[in-house]
Order: C-alpha cells, then structure tokens, then sequence
C-alpha cells in the first residue's frame, strides 16, 4: 500500500510536499491562505467584535511574498498530480484571480469556475461594500491532454436529472459541523463537508487518493473516509492537526455497496444498432414498439427502421414521432420476447456483455 495513502502530515506544505513521489493522486483540493490583508479589528454596530480571519498564516509581507508562495505549491502539487489528475482551488476576491493566473502559467489547463453562493453569508457590518456572499473555486486538469475524471451522469441525478450548474448553494459550515473548543471556532474557515462531497463526488471514483495541501481540522479527510476515497494532507499549525486527527478517527465510512455511481453515458461503447441485425439478435421485419405498444415500426436489412412515411435510424424516427430534436431510440424502442414487452436496450448490454 502506498504509505502516504490515508495519512496527515504536520508541518510545512512546501518541505513536506518534497517527500511526496511524483503522479501518486488523482485529485488535490486546495484551500489556501487567502491573504485577506484585514488591516484593523472589525466590530459590529452594537460594537461587539467579529471573528473575522486575522490568523498569522493568512498574513504575508507582500504580494510578491504571496505569488511566490502560491508558485511554489501549485508546482509541487502538479508533480505529484497523476497525468489524468485534476485540482480544485478555492479562493475570495482577495486571491482567485492570481491563482487563476498561477495555474494558467504552469500550464494546468482550466476546466471550470465554480460560484459558492452562501446562503447564510456574514453581513457587511459597515455598509462600504456588497455584501460577500460567495467564493469562487477552480477546477482545472494537469495539462490539456488529461483525461480527468468527471462523473456527468451522477451529478446531474444528483441534482433531479439537471444538468449541475457552476453555481452551487450551500450554508456556510455551522451546527454541530462547527468544531468548537471553550465555545469558540477551533478554525475561522472551516468548510462545509456538503462541498467537498460534491468536489469529490464529480471528480473522482471509488478507491481514487486525493491529497490537500492545507488541511485544517481534516474537512477533505473526512469526506474521502466516507466517500471511500484515499486521502492524504499536510497541516503545519498543531491545534488544527490534532483536531483533524480527532475527527477522522470518529468518522465512519459508507459500507461500499453503496458507494457505486451511475456510470457515465459517454463511457459507455458505442454500439450501433445495426450490428444486432447483423448478428441474428434482431432480423429483418422484426416489429419495434414504443411502451404502450400503440407505435410499431419495421426493421429493415440494413439496421434502419421504418414507421408510415418515416424512415431512418432508431433515433432519427423515434425523434421525428416524438417531434423532439433528438431522443434515444435504444430507451424508447421495445420488441416482443415470449410475449413480453422488451427495452431493444437490454440486447445491447447482452451484445457488450458476450464481446
């Protein structure tokens, strides 16, 4: 076993980084400092102070400090990226913008931003601003020849047979997500695991190792553990590392029969319909019925089907009966086995199944 696999690290992102062999995962998750450059205490209007993030690892002595930073692990996280690999990075206004930048000259190739919408952001207390209600994330693959993971199928059923939108909406992490220690947040930028169980659910697959430079209290851990993903992360401030510890200890992972995702249409062989003419699994003049059998079609010698005036492939007639642009002729078609009423769809997977 990989000894990185399902393990943290604490220290520097950068030295620790060095350790880690090249083309060892299949997806980094990167919440960065964002350099936030707060420069005075922030308080409300009754006067009481906001938790804002003031941490000295969010503080850099300049821009120029800051892009050298970033440089430096966003290289390191390409080397160990597998080829088909992919990164997410998530960022404010403050820093999306250079790190965006920073991908695109290491030759990452963009795929997608994504907006975070917060449906429970904090309010600008003194009204000089929009309110910042999102953050932006990145996703981009190792280089433009990839072939990176992305689990179409599974999202769109995970957003009601949508398509997934680059906007997504989730709360920020409070309740019981919330660590807390004397009743104050343990990290002031803790994420919700909602969003990384999306991140990871599109673009990576069971038994894949995902790594996270800038750990936290173990939130990408945490979700990979469930999800039945390897992890691996880096974590240099001892508060932080000791409560992911904690915390990925008590998390319990989805039993692996559930873990199976729809599989993807476009990965899935092209069979043209005419090759089960051409083997006897369907002959010539064999008659092909919508569901309720009230459509019936003949199949001709050359895979073509024929209703009324309608001649053509079985998508191309069942589109024209249906007065759609397009429509599936392998789900919309059925023929008759035994008596029964048969989807053409199961001879397919049968043709597959016997290559």
């Amino acid at each position: 076993m990989f000894k990185f696999h399902n393990k943290i690290l604490i220290g520097d992102c950068l030295k620790e980084l060095k350790k880690i062999p090249g083309d060892s995962f299949d997806l980094v998750f990167a919440d960065p400092p964002y350099n936030m450059q707060i420069g005075e205490k922030l308080t409300r209007p009754d006067r009481s102070k906001v938790n804002g993030v003031n941490d000295r690892w969010d503080q850099f002595k300049s821009f120029k400090y800051y892009d050298d930073f970033c440089k430096a692990w966003l290289t390191e996280c390409k080397r160990i990226l597998k080829d088909n690999g992919s990164i997410w990075v998530i960022g404010s206004y403050h820093n999306i913008f250079r790190l965006g930048y920073h991908l695109q000259n290491l030759n990452y190739w963009l795929l997608n931003d994504v907006i975070w919408r917060k449906n429970n952001p904090m309010p600008n207390f003194k009204g000089t601003r929009f309110t910042n209600a999102h953050e932006t994330l990145i996703w981009a693959s190792k280089d433009k020849k990839s072939k990176y993971t992305f689990n179409y199928q599974s999202l769109k059923c995970l957003n009601d047979d949508l398509q997934m939108r680059s906007d997504w909406i989730f709360p920020i992490c409070n309740g019981k997500e919330r660590l807390k220690k004397n009743g104050k947040k343990v990290h002031s930028t803790q994420k919700p695991e909602a969003l990384l169980h999306r991140i990871i659910l599109a673009t990576t697959n069971k038994g894949d190792s995902i790594f996270d430079p800038f750990l936290g209290t173990g939130t990408t851990a945490v979700v990979a553990k469930k999800l039945g993903r390897n992890y691996c992360g880096i974590e240099k401030e001892r508060r932080y590392f000791k409560a992911a510890i904690e915390r990925i200890k008590k998390t319990k992972a989805i039993n692996d029969s559930y873990l199976d995702t729809i599989e993807n249409n476009k990965s899935k062989p092209r069979i043209p319909f005419g090759s089960l003419v051409e083997i006897g699994m369907l002959k010539p003049g064999t008659t092909l019925f919508d569901a309720k059998r009230k459509i019936n079609a003949k199949i001709m010698a050359d895979g073509s089907i024929k209703y009324k005036d309608s001649e053509g492939s079985i998508h191309k007639v069942a589109a024209k009966i249906m007065g759609a642009d397009s429509c599936n002729g392998w789900t919309y078609w059925h023929y008759n086995l035994n008596g029964s009423t048969i989807l053409i769809d199961s001879l397919r997977q049968k043709f597959i199944s016997q290559k």
